[in-house]
């Protein structure tokens, strides 16, 4: 709340805007705003606009939801944030996605790098976190990512729904010529004393016509209606009537369809093609050259990648190391002082051990992020406009890349962000985006959908980077005295900022995050990151580096409590200095009845502080004829406040059951510079019988309201190696765990 009392009035006259003959409510902080995205109609049609963020026609309300729906239920909890303010019913609730626009930054996106720990809730901290929204808005972010829509959304959008409110309330007094403060809504509608009740479809126009009001108090939680509950998600019937339209799902008419074939030695070029066998072939129409690879158009998607695999290609050689191998031993070298990116945590001196001495090395490969959908975009250029859909995390980056791609101005390119089958921070890349224009380019008049094979998906990912961990510590009188973690990889903020444009200076934060934040109060305690060179194209992955370094200081810590003698969990809750964080391992011991002899079995815990969200899980683990199976797992997360309890126990479940795959049967492998892995046949999930049953506890501390899709990721794969230790005295330190173990 403490930020609401900075917004005036006057910063959500964002101008007039009108969509689909409707009106716009919305809100922003700052007193020169961006402008609105939806600007436009004429004023004779009698449509008037507020600002982006609710759309009221004569069919109803529309929320304008600036954030991508990938699976994880974001746009229903972002509408919900208005809705419940605006006093809309849930079964009266529409959802759009807001087109690409600077208005629509994330705030909250640069919060993360800010060097505080998220448990620093100091003045110097917090003013060094809300400062970065000021390059956030320059850069005009608008991301769906980083577990950073709610953490943005939550003021704005419920204050969004309150100024819409208090305007439409204003014009129905105006309209009835009584005081505003005599009236009431409900339902969708103001209703005043004597029972008149007016739609808001009817208020909307008058209500776009006067000044803003002052931004109103907002409910207080006892009096939600919404928030707190578990909703029906807004896209759930469209999703399971096959009625939901992704990327792939546009028709218009002469549409053709096509895919892509690029060179498997990631970001080499292409020396030249022989096309001819290709466009011998039923259905194929064209070969597109697109520079490091080319598109080939056909009648159907099928015919189009029958034609890809005819082609003949002259490849050009990998630049970086050929195989993993080589790249791990690179990774080696680079531990030492010239390739020092930062030291993050140095506290005490961690070269005083008088306890009892303890070092490992600790390994994790690549990883893809294998969406469910592959990637795919539609585009169609006619007479110099270009228009796009495509499923993205980022729009504003994947409009200007388009914009570039097909030789056109920004202004002349329309994308629309479609639903996505799953993310993961793959989509944040423009890839499928640029071929797609370039590809429309080719054809100006023809529609083309690309759509990419999973082969192409890959083995052209933006891969989570290869790591190494070397760590030394010393236990005495059963606690930590020393913990010294030098973490080595490449950098992936590096490399994005250099395809976006973005600047970058100084270390990058995801290269220790998840290690250095971790609210231990070891005496003696270092993390240390250095910066390998750079190889294969990295991206934002699942949790990003809290997904391995949740491995690495988690499975040292349990070697330290096993050296040590004392349990594992006990071992965390006595060095614990965090509450939230004692509470969620308390929570989950609980869960799990940790301490209760399970003969056969055996349990493993982990925990980790990523995106603010103290997470504990424990993962059950017996040993068969078969193979090792995971028999049980249990979660604790604390989101500071619980907006939909059921969507978060959804995404903490997933987000366990992605990191429970990767920490199995995860890794890209290279070899002669070229990914090996091709399908889910070989980079394989979970299957159905292979998930535990997965228990999930959601605490609320009452502190800052937390995002929920990356957190229950990190602690999965150090949960299920302590649970192996703990069954078959093997400790691993290298992942995939399917390398060292039998499972069923």
């Amino acid at each position: 709340m403490s930020r609401l009392g900075t917004i005036a009035r006057r910063t959500f006259l964002i101008g007039s805007a009108a969509i689909l003959g409707g009106v716009a409510f919305g809100t922003y902080a700052y007193h020169r705003p961006h402008p609105n995205p939806l600007a436009g109609r004429p004023a004779d049609q009698g449509i008037g606009a507020i600002t982006p963020y609710v759309l009221i026609d004569p069919q109803g309300v529309t929320i304008i939801t600036p954030r991508a729906e990938m699976g994880q239920g974001i746009q229903s909890t972002l509408a919900a944030l208005v809705a419940e303010e605006l006093d809309l019913p849930w079964d009266q609730v529409r959802v759009l996605h807001g087109p690409p626009a600077a208005a629509y930054y994330n705030a909250a996106m640069l919060e993360e790098g800010v060097p505080f720990a998220p448990t620093d809730e100091s003045w110097l901290a917090e003013t060094a976190r809300h400062a970065m929204a000021i390059p956030a808005k320059f850069l005009a972010m608008q991301i769906t990512g980083g577990s950073t829509s709610i953490p943005d959304g939550y003021e704005k959008m419920r204050a969004a729904g309150a100024v819409a409110r208090a305007a439409l309330v204003q014009a129905a007094a105006r309209r009835l010529g009584v005081d505003a403060g005599t009236l009431r809504t409900e339902g969708g509608a103001v209703i005043a004393a004597d029972g008149t009740r007016i739609p808001y479809t009817d208020l909307a126009v008058d209500a776009a016509q006067a000044d803003l009001p002052e931004v109103p108090p907002l409910k207080d939680r006892a009096d939600w209606v919404l928030l707190g509950k578990s909703l029906p998600r807004v896209d759930m019937v469209a999703k399971s009537t096959g009625t939901a339209q992704f990327a792939g799902d546009i028709r218009l008419p002469g549409m053709r369809f096509a895919t892509v074939k690029m060179n498997p030695a990631l970001g080499a070029a292409m020396n030249s093609f022989d096309a001819s066998a290709a466009l011998a072939l039923p259905g194929v129409e064209r070969v597109i050259d697109l520079g490091n690879g080319v598109a080939v158009v056909g009648t159907t998607t099928w015919a189009a990648m029958q034609g890809a695999e005819a082609v003949v290609f002259d490849w050009a050689p990998a630049a970086y190391p050929a195989t993993s191998a080589e790249m791990r031993a690179q990774i080696s070298a680079a531990f030492g002082p010239e390739t020092l990116d930062a030291t993050p945590r140095n506290e005490g001196d961690v070269t005083q051990a008088t306890g009892e001495p303890w070092e490992a090395e600790y390994h994790v490969p690549p990883l893809a992020h294998a969406t469910m959908e592959p990637m795919q975009a539609t585009a169609h250029l006619v007479d110099g406009k270009l228009e796009i859909w495509a499923g993205v995390q980022g729009p504003g980056f994947a409009r200007a890349a388009a914009a570039k791609a097909a030789g056109l101005a920004e202004e002349n390119v329309t994308l629309h962000t479609t639903l996505m089958g799953g993310g993961f921070g793959r989509r944040t890349e423009v890839d499928a985006t640029v071929y797609a224009a370039k590809v429309a380019a080719a054809m100006p008049g023809t529609p083309v959908v690309v759509t990419w094979s999973r082969e192409e998906d890959m083995a052209h990912g933006y891969f989570r980077p290869m790591a190494s961990a070397r760590i030394k510590g010393s236990v005495k009188d059963g606690a930590i005295e020393t913990l010294d973690i030098a973490i080595c990889a490449p950098s992936i903020m590096e490399t994005f900022a250099e395809r976006f444009g973005i600047p970058m200076g100084g270390p990058d934060s995801t290269l220790s995050q998840g290690a250095w934040e971790q609210p231990y109060g070891f005496a003696n305690y270092r993390v240390s990151t250095y910066r390998a060179p750079r190889t294969v194209p990295l991206g934002f992955w699942r949790s990003v580096g809290a997904s391995h370094n949740g491995f690495f200081h988690e499975s040292a810590v349990d070697e330290l409590a096993h050296l040590a003698g004392v349990d594992p969990l006990a071992f965390r809750l006595n060095q614990m200095t965090h509450e939230p964080s004692r509470k969620v391992l308390e929570a989950v011991a609980e869960m799990s009845d940790w301490g209760r002899p399970r003969p056969g079995r055996a349990l493993g815990v982990a925990y980790c502080l990523s995106f603010g969200v103290p997470t504990a899980e424990v993962i059950e683990v017996e040993d068969t004829p078969d193979g090792i199976r995971l028999t049980g797992a249990w979660a604790a997360v604390d989101v500071g406040v619980a907006l939909d309890p059921r969507n978060i126990e959804a995404q903490v479940s997933g987000a366990m059951v992605f990191g429970l795959s990767a920490a199995i049967n995860g890794q890209i492998t290279f070899a002669e510079g070229r990914v090996e892995q091709t399908n889910y046949w070989d980079y394989e999930p979970l299957r159905l019988h292979q998930c535990p049953e997965i228990q999930v506890r959601i605490l609320e501390s009452g502190g800052k309201i937390r995002g929920i899709g990356e957190p229950g990721t990190p602690p999965a794969a150090p949960a299920l190696a302590n649970a192996l230790f703990a069954l078959t005295g093997t400790r691993a330190r290298e992942l995939p765990l399917a390398s060292s173990f039998r499972f069923a």
